[in-house]
Parts: structure tokens; C-alpha cells; sequence
């Protein structure tokens, strides 16, 4: 059974990313979305599930076979998720996110972000524009090194196997030249091994910056969905980097899936 939580706070943001997990968990009988809400005091409890619980019908009218409701109280809202996650060993955290330049990105769009710096299970980040259109082709952006070690299939495939799309696979290397080297071709063996369950393709871009790269990329073969498994800034070249993940995030109009390596 999969279990995707959806964290709200109620803004604009986190209602429009609710109400695209809504359309993307339509008809789909072994998933379970659990729309989540931490509150500041107890007095907010009564108005707290009265929004949760209208809510939870936009999801059945919606198509959901099974929603839940979880909340809580003060702590931490990572911290909190992150446990939550981890107790009911949820596949996906769908979030929504804004421009810098908005007032709710503090509050919200920023932890977000945090959930990506400090959870082990997949994100999936909702742009404001974002319109749920299937999960027919899937992108996934890798460096090609060490895909083994840093690749978290698992993970990645535990998403993917929800809705069985296309998996497009590339990777933006300016170096590049003529052929590709013999270690890249190891490494693309390895990543078509551990995605062998869906139809792939590999991509070699030798152009362009790595964002007009990306968003060429997304235009070209129509990704509905971006893959990014940020990295450690200690071990790993510019363009992997957790802070790449998070311009991708705040820029791109289709969701970003990022699982941590």
C-alpha cells in the first residue's frame, strides 16, 4: 500500500498541492492519502478538523479510494513529518512551494525545502501553476557517477510504480565530445539495471547551461514529472549540489521529485 502524505497549512499553497495529489491519487486503489495539519494551540482543534474533514471530501469526490486525517499539536513541522513518515513508512510527501517573493514562502515553501534537506523519504514539490495532466513521462536528472552508491532506486521506483511512466534519463555534461566514455557507459548500464521495470531512455546533453538545459529538456519530450536526488555539497560536482535541487524547485513549473541518495 503506498502512503503519501499531504502536509496543509491551509494558504493558497498547500491547498493547490493538496488539491493536484488529489488528482494524482484519483482511482488508484493501494494508495492512501493522509492529509496532515500541524496547529499552534489546542483551541485550533475543533477549526482544524473542520478544514481537514472538507477537505477529506474534495479528496473522495475527487476519486481518492482512502483518505485519512492526521494532526497534532506544536513540535516541530519536520520533525513531526519526518516521524510521521517514518512510522507509517510513507512513499511520498507531496508539498507545494511559491516564488521567493512571496509572504507564504516563509511560512511554508521554506519547510519545504527543509524537508528536503532532512528526510529520507522521495518529496514531491508542487509548483503554484503546476496542473496534473498524468505521469506519462518522467525525467530523472543524474551526474552518471557512482549511480550505484548514490542512486536511490528503491525509492524512486516505490513512486514510480504508482503510475508506470516513461522514464527519460540524462544527464548535462558540457565536456562531452564526440562519444561517451567507457565509465559513463558502465554507469548507464547500472541505472538501466535498477529501473529495468519501466521503458528508459538515456540522454546525453553536451549544450547549453544546465537550468535553459533542463528546461529545454522538459519542453521537448514533455516530462510531466522531474527527478533530482540532491547531494551533499562535499561530494558532488556543482550542478548535483542540494542547492541546484532547490533553484529547479522554485523555478520549474512541473513537480520536482527529489530522493535524497
Amino acid at each position: 500500500m503506498h502512503r503519501v502524505i499531504i502536509p496543509v497549512d491551509f494558504s493558497e499553497t498547500s491547498l493547490n498541492a493538496a488539491r493536484y495529489a488529489a488528482q494524482m491519487l484519483s482511482g488508484k486503489k493501494d494508495a492512501v492519502a493522509i492529509i496532515y495539519h500541524n496547529y499552534e494551540h489546542h483551541d485550533d482543534h475543533d477549526v482544524s478538523l473542520h478544514y481537514q474533514e472538507s477537505l477529506r471530501q474534495e479528496f473522495l469526490k475527487a476519486g481518492v479510494n482512502t483518505v485519512e486525517c492526521e494532526g497534532e499539536t506544536g513540535g516541530d513541522l519536520i520533525d513531526n513529518i519526518t516521524r510521521l513518515a517514518h512510522t507509517i513508512r510513507a512513499t511520498l510527501i507531496v508539498m507545494g512551494i511559491t516564488g521567493k517573493s512571496t509572504i507564504r514562502q516563509i511560512m511554508f515553501g521554506s519547510n519545504t525545502l527543509k524537508l528536503i534537506d532532512r528526510n529520507l523519504y522521495p518529496v514531491m514539490i508542487i509548483p503554484p501553476d503546476a496542473k496534473y495532466k498524468g505521469f506519462n513521462n518522467v525525467a530523472f536528472a543524474s551526474d552518471f557517477k557512482n549511480v550505484k552508491d548514490t542512486t536511490p532506486a528503491e525509492l524512486i521506483s516505490s513512486v514510480l510504480e504508482m503510475f508506470d511512466p516513461k522514464l527519460h534519463i540524462f544527464t548535462v555534461n558540457k565536456h562531452l565530445h564526440v562519444s561517451i566514455p567507457d565509465e559513463m557507459e558502465y554507469q548507464k548500464k547500472l541505472l538501466k539495471e535498477m529501473f529495468n521495470k519501466y521503458k528508459t531512455e538515456f540522454y546525453f546533453i553536451t549544450r547549453g547551461d544546465f537550468y535553459t538545459a533542463v528546461d529545454n529538456f522538459i519542453t521537448d519530450y514533455n516530462i510531466d514529472v522531474l527527478i533530482t536526488v540532491p547531494k551533499h555539497q562535499s561530494n558532488s560536482t556543482s550542478l548535483f549540489k542540494t542547492t541546484h535541487t532547490k533553484r529547479l524547485a522554485y523555478h520549474s513549473h512541473i513537480p520536482i521529485l527529489a530522493a535524497h541518495e
